[in-house]
């Protein structure tokens, strides 16, 4: 819902652990802003000149926010993301085709906004060579996504990936690359029951805080009650679960006898220690 709900527990530690395991895992598909990894909640990355559009990836009619195509096509919108769309679709159900659907990349503050690829030429967000080399690389980090989610019995539902420039103007994927903040992950063996029988399907993924958020108000309209400890301790351990699930790792929990925050300023020293002068 483009802003800050709560702190979940372990939450930046898997994210940058899962983040990395897809980063190395994709490669050779695109390269990558990170430059190492001094502590399990950090990563030192490239300052890249950002490209002003999220390419959003999609195999589902999902999703429960404003710019997802369930949503919009619930409503009777059948041209979505400039993707005419027919009659006759179920939430959940499997599209017959992958497909980008990009947003504009807001401000902090501010909602992303649907966009097409008509749009974003026409306004010169990115060139028509960059938009192309975009949509390529796009699909192909999903294609490689999809297939070892499987591999680990899960479904790659839909992703976002961010692009900048370089310094020497190649384009680099930046910021996460399937995570449970940028991605929506079902499981294999309960999807085709649940989606028969008109259920949501079981998710490791933050889908899982929106749809109880969405339960309790209107997210873009109403303060968002206070989320209780035990669903946050619940959506902690869906996180740990998919990292576990999709990289193989066992997820090593901090020792928090010792300050998260000292020990992280102590691996930057290290790895930056022109930076600090105590």
């Amino acid at each position: 819902f483009d802003q800050v709900l709560a702190a979940v527990p372990y939450k930046g530690q898997v994210l940058t652990q899962t983040a990395r395991y897809w980063f190395d895992q994709t490669a050779d598909i695109c390269p990558n802003h990170v430059i190492s990894y001094p502590d399990p909640n950090v990563a030192l990355v490239k300052n890249l000149d950002m490209l002003p559009i999220e390419m959003v990836v999609r195999d589902y009619l999902t999703g429960s926010t404003e710019t997802s195509i369930w949503p919009m096509y619930e409503r009777g919108e059948r041209l979505l993301y400039g993707h005419e769309f027919p009659e006759g679709l179920e939430k959940n159900q499997k599209l017959p085709a992958t497909i980008i659907t990009p947003t504009t990349k807001a401000a902090q503050g501010d909602h992303d906004a649907p966009i097409t690829e008509a749009e974003i030429l026409e306004t010169q967000l990115v060139t028509t060579e960059q938009w192309h080399e975009l949509a390529e690389k796009s699909l192909a980090l999903f294609a490689r996504g999809r297939e070892l989610a499987a591999k680990n019995g899960l479904i790659l539902v839909d992703t976002k990936y961010e692009f900048g420039l370089d310094e020497n103007g190649v384009i680099v994927v930046a910021d996460e690359i399937h995570t449970p903040d940028s991605s929506r992950f079902w499981l294999v063996d309960s999807y085709p029951t649940q989606f028969e029988a008109g259920e949501n399907p079981d998710s490791l993924d933050k889908e899982f805080l929106r749809l109880w958020i969405a339960a309790k108000c209107d997210p873009y309209k109403d303060p968002i009650p206070e989320i209780p400890a035990a669903t946050l301790i619940e959506f902690s351990e869906k996180y740990i679960k998919l990292f576990e699930q999709v990289t193989g790792q066992k997820f090593a929990k901090p020792d928090l006898s010792f300050s998260v925050r000292d020990r992280i300023r102590n691996a930057l020293r290290e790895e930056l220690s022109e930076y600090f002068t105590d």
